[in-house]
C-alpha cells in the first residue's frame, strides 16, 4: 500500500478539503486527487464524497480511517528505530570476563545515558562480517592476522595493550616469584586449551612461541575457565597465561598465583573495529572515551608480534 496515498487521505480528513490538504503536504490539488483515486482503486471502495463544503468521508472511509492513522504511526516508529542514536550501540567483546568487557563497563559507567547491547562473537571473520552487514557496530579484536588484512571499509584503532601474566598453582616451581622473565619460562609447560587454530589469538601465541622458544600446549578439550583453573591449581607441571585485566574468580583454597612477565613484557593488543560509514553517534563517543581513558601502547620493554597494526 502506498503510504503517501494513506498520508494524503488522512490529511484530507483532517483539513476537510482537498485544497487545504494539498497546501499542508506541499503538493498540487491535482496530485491529492490522483493519490486518493489510486488509493480508492487499490481498496475497491469510495473513501470520500465531495460536497459544497469540501470532502466528506463515506462509510468505508470512516472504517478505513483508524487503520490509516495506525499505518502512519507504525511507519514513523519503523523510521525512528533506525535513526542514528535511536537504537542501542551493539558491541562485540569476545568474552564476558575479558579486558574488552571491562572497557565497555567503564564506558557504561561514564555514559549511563547511552543504551548498549553487548554481544560475544567467536572469531574475527564472524565479527568483521557482522560489522559490514550492520549486525553490530563495533568489535574488540587483535588485528590483523597475517595474510588476512581488514576489508577497506573497516576501520581500526589500537586501544589497549594488555600485559600477560603467568598463572600457576601453589606447587609450581615459579609460584613464589614476584615476576618472571620470558627467558625463565623456557622449558616450562604452558597449558592453554582455549587456543583454536586460525583465530587471531592463536596467531598471537604462535608468534610468541616462535620468538622466545616457549612451550604452549593446547591439548585436550576446552572445558572452560573453571576446569582450567582447577587443573592449574592441582598440578606443579602446568601453568597458563592470563591477561592482566582478565577477571576470573576461583576458590581461596586453590592458592593460584598471578605473576607478571617481564624482559620483555608480552602484551596482547586490543583494537576497536568499526565500519567507516557507521553514523551511530554513540560510536564516536565510545572512540573518544577509549582515547581519553585507556593508557598508550608500544611501551618500552613490551612485546607484540610484528603483524599487529600500530596506530
Amino acid at each position: 500500500m502506498d503510504l503517501d496515498a494513506v498520508r494524503t487521505f488522512v490529511a484530507v480528513v483532517d483539513t476537510g478539503q482537498f485544497q487545504e490538504a494539498a497546501a499542508d503536504l506541499s503538493i498540487t490539488q491535482q496530485a491529492v486527487s490522483k493519490r486518493i483515486a489510486g488509493l480508492e482503486k487499490d481498496l475497491a471502495v469510495r473513501l470520500f464524497t465531495r460536497t459544497a463544503r469540501g470532502a466528506r468521508l463515506t462509510i468505508d472511509g470512516q472504517a478505513f480511517l483508524p487503520h490509516a492513522r495506525e499505518l502512519l504511526r507504525v511507519a514513523e516508529r519503523a523510521v525512528a528505530s533506525v535513526l542514528p542514536g535511536s537504537r542501542p550501540l551493539r558491541v562485540d567483546v569476545i568474552a564476558s570476563r575479558s579486558a574488552a568487557s571491562g572497557l565497555m563497563r567503564g564506558f557504561h559507567r561514564a555514559h549511563p545515558e547511552i543504551e548498549l547491547d553487548v554481544v560475544m562473537m567467536f572469531d574475527i571473520e564472524t565479527a568483521v562480517a557482522a560489522i559490514r552487514s550492520g549486525a553490530i557496530d563495533a568489535s574488540f579484536r587483535a588485528v590483523a592476522v597475517p595474510g588476512r588484512p581488514l576489508p577497506e571499509d573497516i576501520e581500526s584503532v589500537r586501544v589497549l595493550d594488555e600485559p600477560l601474566q603467568l598463572l600457576t598453582g601453589p606447587a609450581h616451581a615459579l609460584a613464589g616469584a614476584r615476576s618472571v622473565t620470558v627467558a625463565q619460562l623456557a622449558g616450562h609447560r604452558i597449558w592453554m586449551p582455549g587456543i583454536v587454530p586460525g583465530t587471531e589469538w592463536a596467531a598471537y601465541y604462535d608468534d610468541l612461541v616462535a620468538e622466545f622458544g616457549l612451550t604452549i600446549e593446547a591439548t585436550g578439550p576446552n572445558f572452560g575457565s573453571d576446569a582450567l583453573l582447577d587443573t592449574i591449581a592441582d598440578t606443579q607441571a602446568l601453568a597458563t597465561f592470563m591477561g592482566e585485566q582478565t577477571r576470573l574468580v576461583w576458590p581461596a583454597g586453590h592458592g593460584l598465583r598471578r605473576i607478571p612477565v617481564t624482559d620483555p613484557s608480552p602484551v596482547y593488543p586490543h583494537s576497536l573495529l568499526w565500519r567507516r560509514d557507521n553514523p551511530h553517534p554513540a560510536l564516536a563517543t565510545l572512540r573518544a572515551h577509549l582515547a581519553a581513558t585507556v593508557a598508550g601502547h608500544d611501551a618500552a620493554g613490551s612485546w607484540t608480534p610484528g603483524w599487529v597494526i600500530r596506530h
